[in-house]
């Protein structure tokens, strides 16, 4: 019996050696802190995507922009949500894949971005996208402030009309205004389709483009606004109480 249990127990080392790392039980995760605009619905789409696929979150509905530039992330990789796990920044629509392979081969760098707010990634895919995919990468923004792309996500946005042009003007949106954050200059709007972006109707916070235009609205106004990209943040442009 001795010589049987012996043998039994050396069979089962052998086994979990030869399964390779990915295929071994990985240890807990740590857990994921995440900074977000409380009126921010893509953010939190991404938090419940987190928690589906096992990840612990605890969120702080305090805004990005501060904590951002506290844990040395260049605005350039700037997102509408800030996270940090394990020691590493997680900045926007990250996919989980990519996270966990992140805290196994731990190298050298701030951590992973999602520049913008690319259509097709986690918590950007919901159903009011229809089968919009945008091609965007997942960066790895290194201990000096650069990126490298970490994995590239292939789009199907080419079949997609896009309207309005830097050469035409911008069309109007309609929205209901949410919130009014003067100190971090973001807007957060209930609006409707954005046409110029290929956006649907959503909760969103945005960028503006001047601080003053700020001044001109407040939580619960109807508004008319124009929006666009600008160092692939969405950043309203103008904006005006609806007649």
């Amino acid at each position: 019996m001795q010589r049987r249990s012996l043998i039994s127990a050396a069979a089962a080392f052998t086994a979990a050696v030869a399964l390779p790392t990915w295929a071994q039980t990985p240890p807990a995760l740590p857990v994921l802190q995440v900074w977000k605009d409380p009126n921010c619905g893509c953010c939190q789409d991404w938090v419940n995507y987190m928690q589906a696929d096992g990840f612990q979150v605890q969120v702080f509905d305090t805004g990005n922009a501060a904590v951002r530039k506290r844990l040395g992330l260049p605005d350039a990789f700037g997102s509408c949500h800030t996270g940090l796990i394990g020691g590493y920044v997680i900045e926007g629509h990250v996919n989980a894949r990519e996270i966990r392979r992140l805290l196994a081969e731990k190298p050298k760098a701030i951590g992973l971005a999602v520049p913008g707010m690319p259509v097709g990634s986690p918590g950007m895919d919901g159903p009011v996208y229809g089968e919009r995919r945008d091609a965007y990468d997942v960066v790895l923004v290194q201990a000096d402030g650069t990126g490298r792309v970490y994995q590239h996500y292939a789009g199907n946005a080419a079949g997609f009309k896009r309207t309005g042009t830097a050469a035409e003007a911008l069309p109007m949106a309609e929205a209901e205004v949410r919130r009014v954050d003067t100190a971090n200059g973001k807007i957060s709007l209930k609006h409707g389709e954005i046409k110029n972006l290929d956006m649907p109707p959503m909760t969103m916070v945005f960028q503006v483009s001047d601080p003053a235009l700020l001044g001109k609205v407040k939580a619960g106004d109807k508004v008319r606004f124009t929006a666009t990209k600008v160092n692939g943040a969405y950043t309203v442009t103008s904006i005006e109480t609806a007649p």
